[in-house]
């Protein structure tokens, strides 16, 4: 017996030490930075650095139409950046919405920090909303969020918390943190234990349980309508999710848009329907608001 577990442990001391380091390795996203501006397409904008927790800064570009106008605020997915969300800025700027796009912290040109992870990509776009209403000429101007992937469940999150937004958009976002992580790790065909023990130190590293920021669960504490975007052909969160979302969220204003042949990155597919987002926001008097 005493063999047997001599014989195992630095096995088993490697493997633990192994999946560890892939871990923290996976809440450090690739950084990619801008390499073209909204100037590129003609448009003018200004660049800033918005203060976030931690003394940390934030990349972001404002593209600016009228100061009493309401504000969209767009957030990247995992491993993206403002660059990557602008086609989907553009249709909101032309139909006259001052436009924020910011990079989350180890994201694009934003600072770096310790690690990742969808509450901290919240904590981000908090920081973007104050400073939109400390800009606002007019106190009480609309704003609305839209994300992608990660920063679509760190909108709903961070709507979920706050009372001052006007609609949510949330592009591909997965239902439950839990789910993607299983989905992701099952092609490693992990032993039960140690599935269920890496979902567990990832809530301890990250200081949060789960339940707490699932989309499918802060869905239900946003006040202001939801318009759940996503891909018939996504691949990485399948369109089960948004209808698990839209479900529970029933009992609140949650519409839903399946673009047809779009993947997970599919941003340029999804532009194309940028009319049916603007739709959302008129039919919900956000651009009366502006009147």
């Amino acid at each position: 017996m005493f063999s047997l577990l001599n014989t195992l442990l630095p096995s088993l001391l490697t493997l633990i030490v192994v999946v560890v380091l892939a871990i923290h390795a996976g809440f450090h996203p690739p950084r990619r930075r801008e390499r073209h501006t909204p100037g590129d397409r003609g448009i003018e904008y200004e660049m800033h650095h918005i203060s976030s927790a931690g003394g940390k800064r934030l990349f972001a570009w404002w593209l600016p139409t009228d100061p009493s106008a309401a504000t969209i605020i767009l957030l990247h997915g995992w491993g993206g950046n403002a660059e990557l969300m602008l086609p989907l800025a553009i249709p909101f700027h032309r139909a006259g919405l001052n436009v924020l796009l910011i990079d989350a912290r180890n994201h694009g040109s934003s600072d770096a920090a310790f690690f990742t992870s969808l509450p901290r990509f919240a904590e981000d776009v908090e920081h973007a909303i104050d400073w939109v209403k400390s800009r606002a000429p007019i106190p009480g101007r609309p704003i609305v969020l839209l994300g992608h992937s990660v920063g679509a469940g760190a909108v709903l999150y961070a709507a979920s918390r706050r009372r001052d937004i006007a609609a949510v958009i949330s592009v591909a976002a997965f239902a439950h943190p839990a789910w993607m992580m299983r989905r992701y790790l099952a092609r490693f065909h992990l032993p039960g234990w140690l599935l269920a023990s890496i979902l567990r130190y990832v809530e301890w590293v990250i200081g949060h349980r789960y339940e707490t920021f699932a989309p499918l669960n802060t869905i239900c504490h946003v006040d202001c309508p939801v318009l759940l975007v996503h891909g018939s052909q996504d691949r990485t969160v399948p369109v089960s999710d948004v209808a698990a979302m839209a479900d529970r969220g029933q009992r609140r204003a949650v519409e839903v848009l399946i673009v047809e042949g779009a993947g997970h990155d599919s941003v340029e597919t999804i532009e194309s329907h940028g009319a049916s987002m603007i739709d959302f926001l008129r039919v919900r008097g956000i651009f009366d608001a502006e009147k």
